[in-house]
C-alpha cells in the first residue's frame, strides 16, 4: 500500500535461496521461510546441513547480499538528494547493517526498529552455529544496539531483552491492523459450522498436539461437536501437524489452504466461528505477539489462544476483551474454553465480547503516528 508520490529505488540484489532450494531439492515455487521448517520430525542430512550454511555463512540473515549494493546505491542517491532521517526495519536483519553503515558515511540520524528480536529469537538455538559465528551475530547485534539514534520494538518482552542487551530507551510500536482492509461487506454469513480458522506460517514450536487431542476427545464425546466441527488452516502448515490430525481421526475436519491473497484472507477469518492463536513455545514466548493477533482483533471474531497465560500476547487479549489464552499445558482449560465457545455457537448467543475503545489503539494508523512523533525527536 505505498501512497502515491513516494518515490521507491530499487537495486539488484542476490539471495542463495535458489541454491538451497538446489540442495535441499525442493520445488523452485516453494517459499523458504527463516527458519527453515523442514516439516519432518528427522531433518534430512542436505536439511541439517543447509541450516547450518545459513547460520554460519550468512550472517547476520540470508538477505545479507543486499548488504553492498544497497549500501553503494543508497549512498550514490543520497550525494543529490537530501533526507531527514532513515528507518531499518527488520527481520531481516541485514536491513539495520544497511542502515547503519549509512549512519557512519553521511551522518543521518537513524531509527532502527526491531519487529522481531536477533539473537534471542526462537529458532537461534536452532541454526547450528559455531562460536566463531556466534560471537559474529551477536557484536553485529551490539554496534546495531550502540549506533542507532533511537530504537523501537513491538512488545513488552522484546523491550526488556533489548534492555539487557545494553539499549534502555526502547521504545513501542505494536504490529496492528489496517481499519480499510475490515470494512465489512453487508453481507458477510458466519460459517455453518464450529469452525476454528488459523492464518499464517504453523511450525513444529508452534503445533500443539495437545490441543488436537483436545478436539479428538470432545469429538468423541459429544457427537454434535464432532458433526460440526472444522478447523481450517490458511498458510504454511508444518506436516506434523497434519499427521498427528490425521492419526487423531481429524483428518475429515481439516481444510488446508497453502495460499490465499490477503483481502480473500479477510473474509475467512470474519466467517470464522473461532480464530486460533498459537504462540511459539520457545524461551522468549513472553515476548511473542504475532502480527495476526491484531488481525483476528479487528475481525471481532472470538480469538482461541494457546501459549503463556502471563505473556504479553495474553496481556493484550486480557486487555481488549477479544479472547482467552490457555497455557501450553492446560488440558482441562481447553477443553472448558472450546465447549463454551461450542455452546455459544450452538445457542447463538454472542461469542465475541472485544472492547472497541481498546481495540482501536492498535491500528497501523497509530502506531504510524507514533513512529513519526520518534522521527520528529531526532530529525
Amino acid at each position: 500500500d505505498i501512497p502515491e508520490g513516494v518515490k521507491v529505488l530499487k537495486g539488484d540484489i542476490w539471495e542463495p535461496y535458489e541454491l538451497y532450494k538446489r540442495f535441499t531439492r525442493r520445488d523452485k515455487k516453494e517459499l523458504v521461510y527463516s527458519g527453515f521448517m523442514t516439516g519432518t520430525e528427522k531433518p534430512s542430512f542436505t536439511q541439517k546441513a543447509s541450516v547450518w550454511l545459513r547460520g554460519n555463512f550468512f550472517i547476520p540473515d540470508a538477505r545479507a547480499f543486499w548488504r553492498r549494493p544497497s549500501v553503494r546505491m543508497l549512498t550514490d542517491w543520497l550525494e543529490n538528494n537530501e533526507i531527514d532521517a532513515i528507518i531499518s526495519s527488520g527481520p531481516p536483519h541485514t536491513t539495520h547493517l544497511i542502515a547503519r553503515d549509512l549512519k557512519r558515511k553521511t551522518g543521518i540520524p537513524w531509527l532502527a526498529d526491531f519487529r522481531d528480536p536477533w539473537t534471542d529469537i526462537d529458532f537461534y538455538d536452532q541454526l547450528m552455529l559455531t562460536g566463531w559465528a556466534d560471537r559474529k551475530h551477536r557484536k553485529l547485534e551490539q554496534s546495531v544496539i550502540k549506533e542507532a539514534d533511537r530504537m523501537l520494538t513491538v512488545s513488552w518482552g522484546f523491550a526488556e531483552g533489548l534492555k539487557k542487551l545494553g539499549r534502555e530507551d526502547i521504545g513501542l510500536v505494536f504490529n496492528g491492523f489496517d481499519s480499510e482492509d475490515f470494512v465489512l461487506p453487508e453481507s458477510n454469513p458466519l460459517d455453518d459450522n464450529f469452525s476454528l480458522c488459523h492464518i499464517g506460517s504453523l511450525n513444529q514450536d508452534r503445533n500443539s498436539r495437545l490441543l488436537w487431542e483436545v478436539c479428538a476427545e470432545l469429538v468423541r464425546e459429544l457427537p454434535e461437536f464432532g458433526k460440526r466441527f472444522k478447523i481450517r488452516f490458511i498458510g504454511a502448515t508444518d506436516e506434523i501437524a497434519i499427521r498427528q490430525l490425521t492419526e487423531l481421526g481429524l483428518a475429515e475436519s481439516v481444510e488446508r489452504i497453502e495460499y490465499m491473497p490477503h483481502e480473500q484472507i479477510v473474509r475467512q477469518l470474519i466467517r470464522s466461528q473461532v480464530l486460533l492463536l498459537l504462540i511459539n513455545d520457545t524461551p522468549n514466548v513472553l515476548g511473542i505477539m504475532p502480527g495476526k493477533m491484531y488481525e483476528y482483533m479487528a475481525a471481532r471474531r472470538p480469538v482461541f489462544g494457546v501459549g503463556h497465560t502471563n505473556g504479553d500476547a495474553a496481556r493484550v487479549l486480557v486487555q481488549t476483551g477479544v479472547g482467552v489464552m490457555c497455557d501450553f499445558q492446560d488440558r482441562a482449560g481447553m477443553k472448558a474454553e472450546l465447549r463454551r465457545l461450542f455452546d455459544g455457537y450452538r445457542n447463538g448467543t454472542p461469542m465475541f465480547t472485544g472492547v472497541t475503545e481498546e481495540i482501536v489503539q492498535f491500528t497501523r494508523r497509530g502506531a504510524t503516528q507514533r513512529i513519526a512523533s520518534v522521527l520528529n525527536e531526532i530529525s
